[in-house]
């Protein structure tokens, strides 16, 4: 099958056009390579691609409609995985607009693409931070979303809401995935793995927010990529109803942060020091994945426990950057 995937530079991105690669799969990755973080990361993960014949690259914004359409004109894609996105809740604080032109505008053009040229399966990331401040946990996609707490969260939510508008209006298969906390080797500098691992291993206080208060449902990306794979070829295809549907991908168990940190301690060999810090705008306090109707649908649970995945990032932490 020919597969697009979006923000293919991205950490979700390279790691499930990896897969997709592997499985035989055609695959074609648009990304725009903006400097959000690290550009050389993302081209080192696009150098990881690059050793796949079923890998093609563009440069491309999601952003840029003629572009787009063009793009899908000229791939006859079975299944789209929509994964670019202005990503950072407390960065859209500060930067709205950002988060608008490539969250909204970019995401309402892959829509009117897949209206057009109709792929099988649109699947798309969403966050759990559309739950903002609803505090039943475990979050469950019955919950209701609507008290986000930062712009990031309401674009999400906002791109869940789209997706149902045109599955309803045109029939277009769609998936949204509300992504807990995913970690793991190749991961986003700007997220607390890696934030506290480069801290302890230059000797720097970790900020901790809340006080270490908090907790998350910490996912480790292999097995977000299993989920998202055996989702890929399962579209809504209900006779007679809106072919859209929402499911939470969490690791299913929340992990104190101050535990974490003790994972990546025990990881690294080297004790962190710790600065106490209030919550933060956009945060939430804890997180928690009800995923069992996302195993009723693909017969899998996340596997990887936080140990086991910590020390995996750490293990490709200290080999990329050669500490």
């Amino acid at each position: 099958m020919k597969i697009l995937v979006t923000g293919v530079a991205g950490f979700i991105g390279f790691h499930t056009a990896r897969r997709l690669c592997r499985d035989g799969h055609q695959v074609i990755g648009i990304d725009n390579l903006n400097s959000y973080y690290s550009v050389e990361l993302k081209h080192a993960r696009l150098a990881q691609l690059a050793t796949c014949s079923q890998f093609q690259f563009q440069r491309m914004d999601v952003a840029d409609k003629p572009a787009l359409l063009d793009l899908f004109a000229r791939h006859a894609f079975d299944h789209v995985v929509h994964l670019a996105a202005q990503a950072g809740v407390r960065y859209s604080i500060d930067h709205p607009d950002v988060y608008a032109q490539s969250n909204l505008v970019g995401f309402l053009n892959v829509l009117e693409a897949c209206r057009a040229h109709r792929p099988a399966h649109l699947v798309f990331a969403s966050s759990s931070s559309v739950y903002g401040l609803n505090d039943r946990l475990p979050y469950s996609t019955d919950d209701p979303v609507d008290q986000p707490v930062s712009f990031y969260a309401a674009t999400k939510r906002a791109n869940e809401l789209m997706a149902h508008a045109y599955s309803h209006l045109y029939g277009i298969p769609t998936t949204g995935l509300r992504f807990f906390t995913v970690y793991g080797p190749w991961g986003r500098p700007d997220m607390a793995p890696f934030k506290f691992t480069e801290a302890i291993l230059g000797g720097r206080p970790l900020e901790v927010y809340n006080d270490g208060a908090m907790s998350r449902d910490f996912t480790y990306i292999d097995d977000i990529v299993e989920a998202l794979v055996r989702l890929l070829p399962l579209p809504p295809a209900e006779a007679g109803t809106v072919r859209n549907k929402v499911y939470n991908i969490g690791f299913g168990a929340p992990v104190q942060l101050l535990q974490f940190i003790e994972c990546l301690e025990e990881s690294l060999g080297i004790r962190a020091i710790k600065h106490g810090m209030p919550l933060q705008a956009g945060d939430v306090v804890n997180t928690w994945a009800d995923t069992r109707e996302l195993e009723a649908r693909v017969g899998f649970r996340p596997q990887v426990a936080v140990p086991v995945g910590v020390q995996a990032f750490v293990d490709w932490y200290r080999g990329y950057y050669g500490v």
